[in-house]
């Protein structure tokens, strides 16, 4: 597992073009949580466009292919040494991170929160990510299309982690929405279905088999689409299914009518706005802000489904897709800054 993340973290400094170990420019790095994920790779994807941008600075991106906190934690550490003029990070233990990032601030390492918050402890004043409240109310919107509007029943939803603050967010937006379009669906859960993919298939199966009538499945994480469709095409059932993610799984269950929706947190715009600022904060161009850069999250079905197929089959592809909004990011980075406090 260790040689896996160091070799992703040189293989991605070659990508750049630039030398894994030249002293002669400011050096960047993003840490991240499950290499192997579609989400982590959108990450790194525009976290190198975005220090490409700005240009004369090498970049590192490592992190565990697993599910690891404490590998993140030790990979962290690590780049301090290499990255010191700053470094992004996109953890699945905020907790468990906290004091490794407070003590890189204390020795003037800048450090940015990325996808999920970091917690207050940790004395990052920057996160770049979605409303995730925002965005389990579009998915609730539409499945709630897909419903009559006096329509009665259940709907269950998973999490697949349980106390990290944008799934809960995520859980509380769909919960939410129902209750304030629908009175009549009764949401159930949000339930523990895992991050691991066998155990989150094994956990909506039990789900699936304690709700036969239910109006719909939805889950938080980037799994749960894959799993909850794989089940309904199985059991040639008819509730609806939503989730989150552009994982090729996903993206395939819209396709064939498996899934209603699936909403995408847009994770290469994510990576692109942490490399942009890191790297001109390292070339001496700017400081930092302090707040949430909220970058906004996609809603993908049938309708705007081959679009967003054909950005994922390239990366020139993908540069492309997100090219108008990285451009207006970079024109005016004040304005897409709020509190810090308001980050949900």
């Amino acid at each position: 597992m260790r040689a896996a993340a160091l070799v992703l973290g040189l293989v991605l400094v070659a990508g750049c073009g630039t030398a894994a170990k030249s002293e002669a420019l400011p050096h960047v790095g993003f840490v991240v949580k499950r290499t192997g994920a579609s989400f982590a790779q959108e990450m790194t994807s525009g976290f190198h466009e975005g220090v490409g941008r700005v240009g004369g600075v090498s970049a590192t991106v490592t992190g565990p292919p697993g599910q690891d906190g404490h590998r993140e934690v030790e990979l962290f550490r690590n780049l301090t040494v290499a990255a010191r003029d700053g470094i992004a990070v996109a953890t699945s233990e905020p907790a468990l991170m906290a004091p490794s990032v407070g003590d890189a601030l204390a020795r003037h390492v800048p450090v940015i929160g990325v996808d999920m918050r970091l917690t207050s402890s940790s004395r990052a004043r920057l996160h770049i990510g979605n409303d995730n409240h925002e965005l389990g109310e579009k998915l609730a919107d539409e499945l709630m299309r897909r419903l009559p509007p006096d329509a009665t029943g259940t709907v269950v939803l998973g999490n697949t982690a349980p106390g990290l603050g944008g799934f809960d967010d995520r859980a509380d937006g769909v919960r939410g929405r129902f209750a304030e379009k629908l009175s009549g669906v009764l949401v159930l859960g949000p339930f523990d279905t895992q991050r691991d993919d066998a155990a989150n298939r094994d956990a909506w199966r039990r789900l699936v088999a304690a709700n036969p009538d239910a109006l719909a499945f939805v889950g938080t994480g980037d799994c749960d689409g894959a799993s909850l469709a794989a089940l309904k095409t199985e059991k040639s059932a008819r509730w609806l299914v939503g989730g989150f993610g552009v994982d090729p799984r996903t993206l395939q269950a819209v396709k064939d009518g498996a899934m209603v929706a699936t909403i995408s947190p847009e994770h290469y715009l994510e990576g692109a706005v942490a490399g942009w600022l890191l790297a001109r904060h390292a070339t001496g161009r700017a400081a930092l802000p302090q707040g949430w850069i909220e970058t906004p999250g996609l809603t993908v079905t049938t309708a705007n489904l081959d679009r967003v197929l054909h950005r994922q089959e390239s990366e020139e592809a993908r540069r492309e897709f997100f090219q108008h909004q990285i451009d207006s990011f970079v024109e005016d980075p004040a304005s897409w800054v709020r509190p810090l406090e308001q980050a949900r």
